[in-house]
């Protein structure tokens, strides 16, 4: 389960919005000097975002709370969000490749990009089909414990 804090902004019958502040794991590398990933983590460094989370607690805005993902759910999503359009763009590629294999390369690349819009247009449909799924919606898991630290475990 992946645990974060966040700050309850609004509450709702079995849910309640939550304000996250973004981390970044970045910083206490050696390399962060010359990372790309870690001039990206300024960019977004000290910014929120807001999410709805499933909650059977009892909340009021302003109450701290511990906001929770499935590793397992988390690990689909990104599976679905990245791998599954740059599948399909190297299929369209591949398929342009066999099909069109005289015309030139101009077609190739053309049915490259028609398998990766393909593959956005499926991530698209496949996310509002488990967006009312409860297995992939963050949960308010409990209020934190005085002075306890939150681990990703």
């Amino acid at each position: 389960m992946i645990e974060e804090r966040a700050v309850v902004i609004d509450v709702g019958q079995g849910y309640a919005w939550l304000e996250i502040q973004r981390q970044s794991a970045c910083g206490g590398c050696h390399a962060s000097g010359g990372c790309g990933t870690a001039a990206l983590s300024k960019i977004w460094a000290g910014k929120s975002i807001r999410v709805r989370a499933l909650s059977d607690l009892s909340l009021q805005p302003g109450d701290e709370v511990v906001v929770g993902m499935a590793d397992g759910a988390l690990l689909r999503s990104a599976l679905l969000a990245y791998l599954l359009p740059l599948a399909l763009l190297f299929a369209g590629a591949m398929l342009g490749q066999a099909v069109f294999a005289t015309a030139g390369e101009e077609l190739v690349l053309l049915s490259g990009l028609l398998g990766l819009g393909l593959g956005f247009m499926a991530v698209r449909v496949l996310s509002r089909r488990f967006r009312d799924d409860v297995r992939y919606q963050p949960m308010v898991l409990r209020r934190p414990t005085a002075g306890g630290v939150l681990s990703l475990s």
